[in-house]
């Protein structure tokens, strides 16, 4: 039985180059980190961007003009893709993953939310590293989520994690422009906290994915509002995770309303 279970969200900007390539290694230092965790009886589930990003690795230009479905094909091309990966770099640390893809209603009081926690429940009570993705394919408008942001926040909460690390390409929220040489990283806020005037200071990524910080942090903020400690932090870093979990102070933490900053 695990003594801890959190919640990682990896985005499109942490795991590739310039090129718009998947960077084997980044995935590789991820996959070790959860697997030096579980070591510690500390289990995982991940939520992965990526999809997209792998199909237009394999599929190259494509040419359908709409755009939604342009991003249905390449994601659906991908996600087998990016679950290879994942797979393979899994097995060569001796462990298990399997794949999650849930749309928007799969967290809707009833049946179908009950059916995504009995599913992740026993995956993690075999040993299992669930790697949960928004199953583009197929969920379009209404079903969407805004991002994996939203998505790693939602299965936070409805797992009762203990922690949720939201893994970005920068070093976590700055208290101005993250190019800038006097802008310092933030290291706490509160859920209740207004952070506008930090975005409006330009913390934004470069948008390969549909989440930037803002997303980022409403989603914290939410999720540390339901009594989940929430970091955003520096997924290209060596070692974040483990240092997060080791009480280290790396990245931004939204920490819960009660506790101390």
């Amino acid at each position: 039985m695990y003594k801890e279970k959190i919640v990682i969200k990896v985005g499109t900007n942490v795991m590739t180059n310039k090129d718009n390539r998947i960077v084997r290694p980044v995935l590789r230092r991820l996959v070790r980190q959860i697997a030096e965790l579980y070591e510690r009886d500390i289990i995982t589930v991940l939520v992965s961007s990526g999809s997209v990003i792998a199909g237009k690795e394999v599929l190259g230009n494509c040419d359908i003009k709409d755009k939604t479905q342009r991003r249905q094909v390449y994601s659906a091309i991908g996600q087998p893709r990016m679950m290879r990966l994942y797979y393979n770099i899994f097995h060569e640390y001796g462990m298990k993953c399997a794949q999650v893809l849930p749309t928007k209603r799969d967290f809707s009081p009833g049946i179908h939310r009950q059916n995504m926690i009995n599913c992740c429940e026993g995956l993690l009570s075999e040993g299992v590293i669930p790697i949960a993705n928004e199953d583009d394919a197929v969920s379009v408008t209404m079903s969407m989520f805004s991002d994996n942001d939203e998505l790693a926040s939602l299965i936070a909460q409805m797992l009762d994690a203990d922690k949720l690390i939201i893994l970005t390409d920068i070093d976590g929220l700055y208290d101005g422009h993250p190019q800038d040489e006097d802008s310092d990283v933030v290291k706490n806020v509160k859920p209740s906290e207004n952070l506008n005037s930090y975005i409006d200071d330009g913390n934004i990524e470069n948008k390969k994915g549909r989440g930037g910080m803002g997303s980022k942090l409403k989603y914290a903020q939410i999720t540390a509002a339901n009594n989940i400690p929430t970091f955003i932090a520096n997924g290209k870093r060596d070692n974040t995770i483990i240092d997060i979990i080791e009480g280290r102070s790396v990245g931004t933490k939204v920490a819960l309303e009660k506790e101390e900053a």
